[in-house]
């Protein structure tokens, strides 16, 4: 009579999808933050497996955490499994779920020129529903379930809108500047996410092509703009999201020179946008409308 061998005991999901985490991003804080969980449940996860595997995946030190040999060796592995396992369950999601069309975009992007667009994409496509999250920084498509990321970029995707910026003010404000070096003698506001906004303009927009801004700075661009319809001074606006303020006057450019920067505002998919889905429906829609 034949003995089967005992079947090996499997590793919890729960614990590699942590030393994947931690093992590519170099850390268990970093690993903390994409999960959702605590740096010392990362490390117990880890714990975990190296006391069922009998060796370690990293090594400690009052410095930081560094990946064994063996650590390093298969970490590739399971990224890639886990990129395989994400865009699979995207697949999922995308076929057998209801109309849903999960969007990823920058904050002023969403707010500026997504949101304005939507009650039109509703009365045309009403068996669709969007959801949005603003984020600041692209999300990573193999891991997170969005079906389409609207960003800021220099290659990634398809343009739906070129990057001019200039800047802009309202019209009580402008009747002070009569030329670029009047900037000088008003607040100019600068948003954080894009702290070189006024650098990239000044090369071609001011006299000596540099321009060091005197003002506030904001965390959200939207507020910046509030603020500059208030009279709050001068900011860089960026055209495709400024451009209903520029239409109905709220804001006005005072002067000319408008700069082409090399990111454009840009679309793209897990999944190709030309393919058929509510998903590519939607991008093709805003690619029409852009």
């Amino acid at each position: 009579m034949s003995v089967a061998p005992p079947r090996p005991r499997s590793l919890p999901l729960t614990a590699l999808r942590a030393f994947e985490a931690a093992a590519r991003l170099g850390g268990f804080s970093a690993a903390a933050d994409e999960l959702g969980v605590s740096a010392g449940a990362i490390s117990a996860h880890i714990k975990a497996i190296e006391a069922e595997i009998g060796a370690p995946l990293f090594k400690r030190s009052p410095q930081g955490v560094r990946l064994t040999p063996l650590g390093a060796r298969v970490q590739p592995d399971f990224t890639d499994a886990f990129d395989a396992l994400g865009q699979a369950v995207q697949t999922l999601r995308a076929e057998a779920g209801p109309k849903v069309v999960h969007i990823a975009a920058l904050p002023a992007v969403a707010q500026f020129w997504l949101s304005p667009r939507l009650p039109q994409l509703r009365a045309t496509a009403p068996e669709i529903s969007i959801s949005i999250t603003a984020l600041e920084t692209p999300p990573n498509l193999k891991r997170t379930p969005y079906d389409l990321c609207l960003f800021y970029d220099t290659d990634q995707g398809e343009v739906l809108a070129e990057d001019r910026v200039f800047p802009v003010c309202a019209p009580s404000v402008a009747a002070r500047l009569q030329s670029p070096e009047d900037l000088r003698s008003v607040p100019c506001l600068t948003d954080s996410g894009w702290p070189d906004d006024w650098a990239l303009w000044s090369r071609q927009g001011f006299p000596g092509g540099h321009f060091a801004p005197r003002g506030p700075v904001f965390s959200l661009y939207s507020l910046a703009v509030e603020e500059t319809i208030n009279g709050a001074g001068v900011l860089i606006g960026h055209e495709a999201l400024i451009a209903p303020h520029l239409a109905d006057g709220s804001l006005v450019a005072p002067f000319a020179t408008k700069v082409h920067l090399d990111r454009n505002l840009r679309i793209w998919s897990p999944r190709p946008l030309n393919s058929k889905g509510p998903a590519a429906m939607v991008a093709t829609w805003l690619k029409n409308q852009a």
